[in-house]
């Protein structure tokens, strides 16, 4: 900690986020020099990471926080510098999969420890970033759906936008490709491809798949039908839908998805439809406090 610490934190936080990082910051400015960078766009981002000199990046944020730090620091080149995590997000789905306080003040006292732990990151065939999670299709859909119930829900909007979207959404035409072969080619709901094991605020989409293991886990849906689409959905809720026939649930390198357009939704940033592939980068940034 003697390096210091530069804490990004969203401009547009609300109050309660505010006053939840305040304890946070108390703990961090007993044992290192703090600063605090405010930025509401990509490029206040970008100004505040070009800064940073020798110091451990804070992130104090979500998944999406983390997500769009790691992808501007890819874009600027050179190597990753140590990031740590002050979960105020609404599903912080990273900090859950790693077992991190999601007390911001008990996170904070594990980035004092000062222990950091490599992780994979996820990156697409256009240099988009996943630290935890993408989702195709349905997942994306639902992500969608979710945004206009976080506010009333918080963290069960997710698996409530799943049930609205797996009951009116249909099917895509999608070939699903892993490691160079084909292992689904049919209408399919929804694929996952996962670094860790939940989203939307601790459902478990993946639950074997841990962040730091060199893989990728791919969950692919083809319930595509209207009572299976249901089912589907009820069975994400209760943690049980790898055990349907028309759930396949694998890991590997990289991961293509090509056929009819559906959107993707990377760590909570929806992208334009169209092929994509994923390939897992092992250990490809540190973060402190796990």
């Amino acid at each position: 900690m003697s390096r210091g610490l530069l804490v990004v934190v969203n401009a547009a936080a609300g109050s309660a986020d505010n006053e939840a990082l305040d304890p946070a910051l108390e703990v961090l400015r007993a044992c290192a020099e703090v600063e605090v960078a405010r930025t509401g766009s990509p490029e206040e981002l970008d100004t505040a990471l070009a800064a940073l000199g020798g110091r451990t990046l804070v992130v104090a944020g979500g998944d999406g926080s983390l997500h769009l730090a790691l992808q501007r620091l890819r874009a600027a080149g050179g190597p990753l510098p140590d990031v740590a995590l002050i979960p105020l997000g609404t599903g912080n789905d990273l900090a859950r999969g790693l077992d991190l306080p999601l007390d911001p003040a008990a996170a904070a006292r594990r980035i004092t420890a000062g222990a950091a732990r490599p992780l994979d990151l996820l990156e697409t065939d256009d240099g988009r970033v996943v630290v935890n999670a993408s989702h195709a299709g349905l997942g994306a859909q639902a992500a969608q759906r979710s945004e206009d119930l976080k506010e009333r829900f918080g963290p069960a909007a997710y698996p409530l936008g799943a049930l609205i979207a797996g009951v009116r959404e249909s099917g895509s035409q999608l070939t699903v490709t892993v490691d160079g072969t084909v292992v689904s080619d049919t209408p399919t709901l929804m694929v996952g491809i996962a670094n860790g094991p939940s989203i939307g605020g601790g459902t478990l989409l993946a639950p074997g798949a841990a962040p730091d293991d060199g893989l990728l886990d791919v969950v692919v849906v083809t319930a595509v039908g209207p009572l299976a689409r249901a089912a589907f959905a009820a069975a994400l809720r209760r943690g049980a839908h790898l055990d349907r026939d028309d759930v396949i649930a694998l890991r590997g390198h990289e991961v293509t998805l090509t056929g009819d357009p559906v959107p993707h939704d990377l760590d909570g940033e929806i992208l334009d439809p169209g092929p994509t592939t994923y390939r897992v980068l092992p250990a490809a940034w540190r973060l402190v406090g796990v």
